[in-house]
């Protein structure tokens, strides 16, 4: 399929994959961004002293999730058809829309029990990952009957 049919087909997976590469970028940049990036995009203050103090614990940290992220942006593109299917298709998207959706929901027990926790990077956080979960949950929804496992 290419990619202006798989936009057409499956924009919400599109985007979803799309978004999931842009966050991964994003935890690169934080890397070489230093201690004050860290801070910024909500690293605890552990990771930012680690950063300061010149430990390399933080960019291993977040190269992890970038090759995480950039793993789920390879099964969203898959799932819409940009790319040649990958492995586990199907379980593999529930799982990511899973996960996304239930980071988001974290922010409910939260301001529930420890309001004074929820910090302007609690909310904002879980409003976007809210939004990638739902791009995927929906992507997969409407790709899910040509997600059949070949025989």
């Amino acid at each position: 399929m290419s990619g202006v049919a798989a936009l057409r087909s499956n924009p919400w997976l599109v985007a979803g994959g799309m978004l999931s590469a842009a966050a991964a970028v994003l935890h690169i940049c934080i890397i070489f961004g230093g201690p004050e990036w860290y801070r910024f995009f909500g690293a605890g203050g552990d990771m930012v002293r680690a950063a300061q103090a010149g430990s390399s614990t933080p960019a291993i940290y977040a190269s992890v999730i970038a090759v995480i992220l950039f793993s789920w942006s390879a099964y969203a593109f898959s799932g819409a058809g940009l790319i040649p299917r990958l492995p586990l298709i199907r379980t593999a998207l529930v799982l990511i829309s899973l996960i996304y959706l239930a980071r988001a929901l974290v922010l409910v027990p939260i301001v529930l029990f420890r309001p004074w926790l929820a910090s302007p990077f609690v909310w904002w956080s879980s409003l976007i990952v809210l939004v990638y979960g739902l791009f995927y949950a929906i992507g997969t929804w409407r790709a899910w009957p040509g997600l059949r496992p070949s025989r």
